[in-house]
This record gives structure tokens, C-alpha cells and sequence, in this order.
């Protein structure tokens, strides 16, 4: 019997659930097969955004996404999305049109040499060589996503392939891979870590997002109760054990960072989100106790003292057994404790201070603080812009893994919306309760404000908040705008800063058929944002006028500080 390579590829892709995508020739008719096979695909406005949602699909399942893009300018457009999983380690495939292999070096529509630039941005990047091959190929992609630290795929499928007929019995069909080996580090350097952490005066433990990927929550939780030992998680650590855990020292972050002399990282990197490791952000000879699945992240930046190779769930699970036999639990009232609880009532009273002001247009805090009391505490909370991310981070508290997705590793603005799609489409599968919630700078709003038609058209209940200061960082009010343009062309004279004073981003949603508010007071933010968790049906967007001159609390340190190296 002959059958079309479509069922060869939709067979590859077995317990996949999610495809975003823009179709157009030559990868129409594959999106019209996924959903033949059960698939839910969701088209989106652009490229970016689509990579950008089947990566937080990788992140937020434990199985990637898939973005199918078509050729050339389609294919460039979701290298940012590729390179952004990548620097994540969130599983993710794109599958790619490209032109008919007879015309391959003649100038061919939209002709691009795509399996070599995706190699830059992916773990494995491939074209097949026959149609026979696409399940086997599909098979290995899904399973490189997701073994050893996860990462972007990209697949090739020639134009002519999309419609080529063979017969059934010449396919290389696989069954779907399992699921990725588990393994466990050296006992050895598991007693040798444990006797750091025994030793040590002022321990700290760091949560990353690696350890929310891996599912590791629960062996976590009972780390941190039974050894009492104070945690600071990353941005998307957050929720892994909950913020308002006892032991949570993440509002005396940079104290908690400079002064420990002992820190287990797990699932964390010594990127520049940690500020490397390096003086003066942390103690000149602090011990690194360092988890991580991948061999080669082991000792960047710092030689750690202690170096766990292995999935997180795993070894978190072996210093569990090994701190059962001794029974051991870091005191309360040491001073390193008292140290950081002083820290942390000092900047909350601060914080509270400044989102108590009554002064509008409203500051950063006071927007915050106003959100923060009528959340639900399951809500997914995405988030990204500069002081937008940064200020929400302190003050948005997550009390479940897997609850919070930002510009991450890579700081990739413009992810929003993609991340707000993928977090609704998966709820809508698995729990049509949950809440998303999107919070935007007026900034990153733009990147891909255009989704918002792809939020009504599939109707996903997503509240976006913009918080909007008229500007990138800081922005112009509407009379300093006026008196701007007196003087002649905005590219002559506006700062490289400034946005459109007042924008009614809110009659976007509007315009699709979701509900937009134009907030300026707490009250009007509480009212709308009332309103429109009561409204499960519909979206909606909050657009949240303040000070365009609003900013971050004094920092104790640059926020990424020149380290001494």
C-alpha cells in the first residue's frame, strides 16, 4: 500500500501534543496531518513567537514542543527561538520547509542553507535522505531534545518530500524513545560534599531552573526542612520550594550570595545570573558543591569542591540518604542566620515603603503590591522587560515549580506572549483552571504584540499586564513629548529611550475581541484585575500607566557587576 511522507512524520512525532507554527509552501500539508493525528497546532503571527512557545512547552512538560516553520526567511525568524532553548537546555524541534532537492544551488524560492546555520543553534541538525528515513530521523530528534542536557533539533524537509509517495513496508519505522536514563553521582563525592556542608558556618543552598525541569520538588523540600538550610532560588528556580518557605533568604539575595561559605547549587549555572562565582558578588573562598546533568558545565568559572555529576532528582535524593544517617539539621539562631533575616526585614521594609506611596502616576512597587494580593497562588506567571522582570521577581512571590518562565539564561526579550500561549495551551489540556498570567514591559510588549490575535482566536483566558513607563528603562511624559517634537524630527531629539507617551495598548485586545482596560490608578488596576480573573472565558489586557521616570530600589551592587577575574 502507498502512502504520502506526511504519516511518516506524524508518526515520528508519537506523544508530541503541541505544534506552533506559520504555514505557507511548502509545510501546509504537514500541519494539516498533525492535527489529522491528534497534534493540537497553533498558528501564530511570527516565527519568533511560535520557537519561543514550543520551548516553554519543552520546559514546562518534559517533551518538546514543535515549531514548524516554512523556508528561508521562516526558518531565520526561529533561529531565535532555537538559540534561546538552547541557552535554556529546554527540549525543543523545529521542523523546517525548504526547497525541492532538484533545485538545490539554482536560486531555488527561498533557498538557504538551513541544516548548516541550525547547527549553531541546536544539538542535532539533519535532512533526511529519503522519506523511508523521516520516522527514524523524528525519533532521534525527540530523543537528542531531551537526553543528557536538553536542547533545540531542527529537521529538514525538502519541498518535494511533502507530497512523495512510498510504499509502507519501506519505512524505517522506530518506536517512540523512552524516557531519558537517570543517573546518579559518585558516593565518594557524595560523603565528600555532605562533610562541606557539615563544616560549614554559613551554608547556602541555590535553587535553579534545572532543578524544576528535572522534577526534583519534593526531594528538595525535604532537603531544605530537614537540614534547615537557608535557599535562594533563580528566577525560574522559584516555586520549587515555595518563596514564602520560612527558609527562603532570596530577599537578602546579595548578602546571601557574599557571605556564604559553603553553597550547593543545584540545577544552577555560575553564569552572569550568578555573577560567575566570582569576588565581589561572592566570599573569595567560598566551596562550590556543584549538581549538574552535564559533565561539561562541571567547574566553569569556579572550581567547585565538590562536583555532583548526575540528574537533579537523583543526587538530591543521595544527600537525602546520606544527612538520614546522621541526623543533622544547621541550627536557627547562628548569627549568619540572624544576619540574613536582619537583611531581608531591612529591603522588604524598603520595598513596602516605596509600594505603599500614594504619588501617581504609580511606581514599579505600588503596581506590584496592588497585583500581588489578588494573584491566585497557582497561577503560571510569565514576565519580561528590564525593571518589569527584575522588581516582579522580588515581589511576585511563586509558590509551585514550573510556575514562573522569564527571559531566562539567554535574556531573550520578546518571549512573552510565546511563553503566555504555550502556559495556556498546556493548561487548557491538563488543568482549564489555571491561571496566566503575563506581565510586560511596554517594551517587550512589542516584540510580538501581534499574538494577541492568536490569544483570541484560540481563546485562551491569558491577563497580560503591561506596566508602562513610555520608554525602555525609562521613558518621557506626554508634555516633555510635546515640547520634544517642538524641536523638530523624534530621531533627531527623543532619547534612543523613549516610546509613545500614553500608547492604548489595551485597544489591541480590543480590537480581537478581548477586554482592555486603561489603568492609572490602584483602584482602576484592582477593579480590572478583579474583573478579569472572575472572567475565565475571555482575555484580557491591562494596560498600567506609571511614573515614566519609576525605578529599582537602591542595588548594592551594578546588577552585573565587573568581576575582578
Amino acid at each position: 500500500m502507498d502512502f504520502m511522507s506526511l504519516p511518516t512524520i506524524k508518526t515520528g512525532l508519537k506523544n508530541i501534543e503541541y505544534m506552533f507554527g506559520i504555514v505557507g509552501i511548502p509545510v501546509t500539508e504537514i500541519a494539516i496531518a498533525a492535527q489529522a493525528s491528534g497534534i493540537k497546532y497553533i498558528g501564530m503571527r511570527n516565527e519568533q513567537a511560535a520557537s519561543y512557545a514550543a520551548s516553554a512547552v519543552g520546559f514546562l512538560t518534559a517533551r518538546p514542543g514543535v515549531c514548524l516553520v516554512v523556508s528561508g526567511p521562516g526558518l531565520v525568524n526561529a533561529l531565535a527561538g532555537m538559540a534561546n532553548a538552547n541557552m535554556n537546555c529546554w527540549p525543543l524541534i523545529v521542523i523546517g520547509g525548504s526547497s525541492n532537492r532538484n533545485q538545490e544551488t539554482m536560486g531555488a524560492f527561498q533557498e538557504f542553507p538551513q541544516v548548516e546555520a541550525c547547527r549553531l543553534y541546536s544539538k542535532f541538525s539533519v535532512r533526511p535522505n529519503s522519506l523511508e528515513a523521516i520516522p527514524a530521523v523524528i525519533e532521534k530528534a525527540v530523543r537528542t531534545s531531551i537526553y543528557g542536557r536538553p536542547g533545540a533539533c531542527y529537521i529538514d524537509i525538502p519541498g518535494d518530500f511533502v507530497n512523495l509517495t512510498v510504499k509502507k513496508n519501506s519505512a524505517k519505522y522506530i518506536g517512540c524513545c523512552p524516557a531519558p536514563p537517570i543517573s546518579m553521582a559518585e558516593e565518594m563525592t557524595i560523603s565528600k560534599a555532605v562533610s562541606f556542608i557539615l563544616q560549614s558556618k554559613k551554608p547556602l543552598l541555590i535553587i535553579g531552573k534545572g532543578a524544576a525541569y528535572s522534577r526534583a520538588e519534593n526531594s528538595i523540600r525535604k532537603l531544605v526542612d530537614q537540614c534547615g538550610l537557608p535557599f535562594l532560588p533563580t528566577p525560574m528556580g522559584k516555586g520549587v520550594v515555595p518563596d514564602n518557605h520560612p527558609y527562603c533568604v532570596a530577599a537578602a539575595r546579595s548578602r546571601a550570595l557574599q557571605y556564604a561559605d559553603v553553597i550547593v547549587l543545584l540545577g544552577a549555572r555560575l553564569n552572569w545570573i550568578l555573577h560567575y562565582g566570582l569576588p565581589p558578588r561572592f566570599h573569595p573562598d567560598v566551596k562550590v558543591i556543584q549538581v549538574d546533568i552535564c559533565a561539561e558545565e562541571l567547574g566553569n568559572n569556579v572550581k567547585p569542591a565538590a562536583a555532583l555529576l548526575g540528574d537533579i532528582k537523583a543526587v538530591t535524593e543521595q544527600l537525602l540518604d546520606r544527612f538520614n544517617r546522621t541526623l543533622w539539621k544547621y541550627p536557627s539562631d547562628t548569627d549568619w542566620w540572624k544576619d540574613l533575616w536582619a537583611k531581608m526585614q531591612s529591603n522588604e521594609a524598603t520595598s513596602k515603603a516605596l509600594s505603599l506611596q500614594k504619588q501617581l502616576p504609580m511606581n514599579y512597587y505600588t503596581v506590584f503590591h496592588h497585583v500581588r494580593e489578588l494573584l491566585p497562588k497557582d497561577c503560571i506567571l510569565i514576565s519580561e522587560g528590564a525593571n518589569t522582570m527584575d522588581i516582579g521577581r522580588t515581589m511576585l512571590p511563586n509558590y509551585l515549580p514550573r510556575h514562573r518562565l522569564d527571559a531566562g539564561t539567554f535574556g531573550t526579550m520578546g518571549v512573552g506572549l510565546g511563553f503566555a500561549i504555550a502556559a495556556a495551551t498546556v493548561a487548557k489540556t491538563h488543568n482549564p483552571e489555571q491561571r496566566v498570567v503575563c506581565i510586560e514591559g511596554d517594551s517587550a510588549f512589542g516584540f510580538s504584540g501581534m499574538e494577541v490575535e492568536t490569544i483570541c482566536r484560540h481563546n485562551l483566558p491569558i491577563i497580560i499586564i503591561i506596566i508602562n513607563n513610555n520608554g525602555i528603562y525609562t521613558g518621557l511624559d506626554s508634555e516633555t513629548w510635546k515640547d520634544i517634537l517642538k524641536l523638530g524630527e523624534p530621531s533627531t531629539y527623543a532619547p534612543p529611550v523613549a516610546l509613545l507617551p500614553d500608547a492604548h495598548y489595551e485597544q489591541i485586545m480590543s480590537a480581537f475581541g478581548g477586554k482592555g482596560y486603561f489603568v492609572r490608578t490602584p483602584e482602576e488596576l484592582q477593579a480590572a484585575l478583579k474583573i478579569s480573573l472572575a472572567e475565565k472565558l475571555v482575555p484580557s489586557l491591562l494596560n498600567v500607566m506609571i511614573n515614566p521616570l519609576s525605578d529599582r530600589k537602591k542595588q548594592d551592587f551594578h546588577w552585573l557587576t565587573r568581576s575582578n577575574m
